[in-house]
């Protein structure tokens, strides 16, 4: 198992998102948009988000790479989704969620993260 980084990893591409979940065990992506007011006040909560779980944490602008949109069905930002094993686990898109909800949504999903 790959050490997750303590802060999030900057995505630009698919290519980029699918070797990351390629290379660790949890991913927790979050799909923001620049101008977006949420998806700047949940920023700060993804690099706590990696601080307290062994889940590695990206934020990737599904504008740069619009195929996202659909392949992640990406209907609103922020939208949060949970990797393990190169599968999704787990989506949340509910707007504006603090670290303790952030990190409760990685944990229930994860077999790994209730290790």
């Amino acid at each position: 198992m790959s050490e997750a980084s303590e802060k999030p990893h900057r995505l630009d591409t698919g290519d980029e998102l699918d070797a990351l979940v390629a290379e660790h065990e949890v991913v927790v992506v979050d799909f923001y948009t620049k101008g977006c007011t949420v998806c700047q006040s949940i920023e700060p909560m993804m690099g706590n988000v990696a601080r307290a779980t062994t889940a590695t944490v990206a934020m990737l602008n599904p504008q740069t790479d619009l195929d996202l949109v659909d392949e992640y069905d990406v209907q609103g930002v922020p939208t949060l989704v949970l990797f393990e094993d190169g599968e999704i686990v787990g989506r949340m898109a509910s707007g504006f969620e603090g670290t303790e909800s952030i990190v409760s949504f990685v944990t229930e999903n994860s077999a790994a993260e209730r290790r």
